[in-house]
């Protein structure tokens, strides 16, 4: 029995059956409830939650706030239930309503959608899971951001990480994403790194690291300014030059800059993140900072205060705002105005998300709200996610730096696990490239399983473990999912899903299990775009990745001699692979095919 001989059901508004295929349970569930109670379908839809503890969906009778006593609507809807293709009981359970649906439609129909919108898209991103809500919409996010010559600490990889599931979610629901990379570039540093480099400055060490080679300048010479006071002063005048568009000045400092982000981008490769923009605060033009000023003052937003200027934001509880500093140069604040100003111009985006830790709070809602007080009216599309501290990230040698050597440390730490299986180890073709995506998997799932806003201790020694919640688990569950098809060659390729015999699959309770779950993915997509976070996607591969682990000793695929069952459960399996892997790769995790 295919889709189209089901029992219609009506329209719901805000559902879409046909990417969340749960959702025509949930309709039928409503519609049931509606044709016996004093609800409209939207009522009684918005009633219908996914059960816990083995429940289906469940309905909580005292929220529709009906005039009768519990009983005697549950014995309402019980009485005028009979099962059918779509749901197949109906108990009470003290004032909830437990729905169970019926399980070969369930299967068949979970299956063949996940099979028909998994196809990998221009994305990379597969379909499934998509409520294409943001189809034509445009959205800006700013993450990672490091100090070029300062070190990439902890806070910056947070930073990316975060960033990189945001941009591949809003992907994913179908906006157009620009992922912009707001580097560090300028300022006094650079003055100092210039009249440093005269000193201290190698070309073969710049041309190695350019990133580790300009922080040892930058270590080197501002220790010098401490104790020279005509350091710091000649860096002042280097940095001036700078500013005032000085081309020997700049020279050297371009050439810096590009080889800087040159080596980021391997990095960011090796992370699986991909920045379409580095931008920087070298890019936001004196011109957009003066007139931001200029406004200000015109609207008289501006006090004087000691000397400097400063917007008083008091009454909304965000003390004052400095835009101008006492000897006359601009501030974050002014610059980040200008850019904001600047980008709309350029970009017209419909969002602009900054990933910034929670210790920028007060920045970031002063510089929404002047922008708000500017009256621009795209000030309130600002969306600012924040996040925690970590705790406890160096090497075990002590202190971590640079990008490279947290994820060199992250390869390491995996490969010295991985040889202590020596069998298994010699069958990996290439046991480094494999350590090191099982251990970024894990500092990545370290950093995502909990709510973002929470700071969390690292560990090296919890990163390791194949068991349990961790990355290389989930890295794990993806492999065994992949060695089927390659242990029974026999059965691939599959048929058409509409010739594949799913019914056989609802005799276990565990390859119900796995279905439901994969139904539920597209679900969790919405709430993750709603909320940021990623710390629900993993929740659920982790789910996904149990559910799979307990069906294996029931749900066999070798040595099933009925080709049309074992068919079926290849197919159950490959769904489970396809979504699995998507949540993955929403999590900018690659999935691997042997390990």
């Amino acid at each position: 029995m295919s889709s189209s001989t089901l029992p219609p059901l009506p329209v719901v508004p805000e559902t879409d059956p046909s990417r969340a295929v749960l959702d025509s349970f949930r309709i039928a569930i409503a519609k049931h409830l509606a044709d016996t109670l004093p609800l409209t379908i939207e009522q009684a839809f918005s009633g219908v939650d996914y059960g816990k503890k083995g429940e289906d969906f469940t309905v909580a009778i005292p929220r529709f706030r009906l005039k009768e006593k519990i009983p005697e609507i549950a014995d309402k809807v019980i009485a005028a239930f009979t099962p059918d293709e779509w749901i197949e009981s109906v108990v009470l359970d003290k004032s909830f309503l437990h729905f169970r649906v019926n399980t070969t439609t369930m299967i068949r129909e979970v299956l063949t959608q996940v099979n028909a919108l998994s196809v990998g898209t221009a994305s990379g991103l597969p379909e499934y899971g998509s409520n294409e809500s943001g189809k034509g919409k445009k959205v800006i996010i700013e993450y990672s951001s490091p100090n070029i010559a300062k070190s990439f600490h902890v806070g910056h990889l947070r930073s990316t990480i975060i960033g990189a599931f945001l941009a591949n979610l809003y992907k994913a629901c179908g906006w157009e994403v620009i992922s912009m990379n707001y580097l560090g570039d300028w300022g006094t540093q650079f003055g100092l790194i210039a009249t440093g480099f005269e000193k201290y400055g190698s070309q073969e060490e710049l041309e190695k690291d350019a990133i580790k080679h300009l922080f040892d300048v930058y270590v080197k010479v501002n220790k010098d300014a401490e104790n020279d006071p005509s350091v710091k002063a000649e860096a002042a005048m280097w940095f001036k030059r700078m500013e005032d568009g000085d081309e020997e000045a700049l020279k050297n400092w371009r050439v810096w800059r590009e080889m800087s982000v040159k080596k980021y981008e391997q990095e960011y490769e090796r992370l699986n993140v991909h920045f379409d923009v580095y931008t920087g605060e070298s890019k936001v033009g004196k011109k957009a900072m003066d007139d931001a000023l200029g406004q200000l003052e015109t609207m008289g937003l501006v006090k004087d205060s000691q000397g400097a200027k400063v917007v008083e934001l008091e009454q909304w509880k965000l003390g004052s705002a400095v835009v101008r500093k006492k000897d006359g140069t601009s501030i974050y604040l002014t610059r980040d105005i200008g850019g904001a100003i600047e980008r709309y111009e350029q970009y017209k985006f419909d969002k602009m998300i900054y990933v910034v830790s929670s210790q920028q709070d007060l920045h970031l809602a002063q510089f929404f709200k002047v922008l708000e007080l500017m009256g621009f009216p795209w000030a309130k599309d600002l969306v600012h996610i924040n996040y925690g501290l970590v705790q406890g990230m160096s090497t075990r040698k002590g202190t971590v730096v640079f990008l490279d050597q947290i994820i060199k440390e992250a390869g390491n730490v995996m490969h010295e696990q991985m040889m202590k299986n020596e069998e298994k180890y010699n069958a990996v073709e290439n046991p480094e490239e494999t350590s090191l995506e099982i251990g970024i998997t894990g500092v990545k799932i370290q950093d995502m399983a909990a709510k973002r806003i929470n700071n969390y201790t690292f560990n090296w020694d919890r990163m390791k473990s194949f068991e349990g919640d961790t990355g290389p688990y989930l890295q794990y569950a993806h492999v065994r999912l992949a060695s089927i098809g390659r242990k029974n060659p026999h059965l691939l390729p599959l048929p058409p899903a509409s010739e594949i015999d799913t019914a056989s699959l609802a005799q276990y309770s565990h390859a119900r299990d796995i279905a439901f779950l994969l139904g539920t993915y597209p679900d969790v997509v919405k709430v993750a775009l709603k909320t940021h976070e990623p710390s629900g996607v993993v929740t659920f591969a982790f789910r996904l990745a149990h559910a799979i682990s307990s069906a294996w000793d029931s749900v066999i695929v070798k040595g099933e001699e009925d080709l049309e069952k074992a068919r079926a459960k290849m197919f159950l399996y490959e769904c489970a692979r396809e979504v699995l892997a998507a949540s993955m790769r929403l999590l900018s995790i690659r999935p691997l095919e042997r390990m």
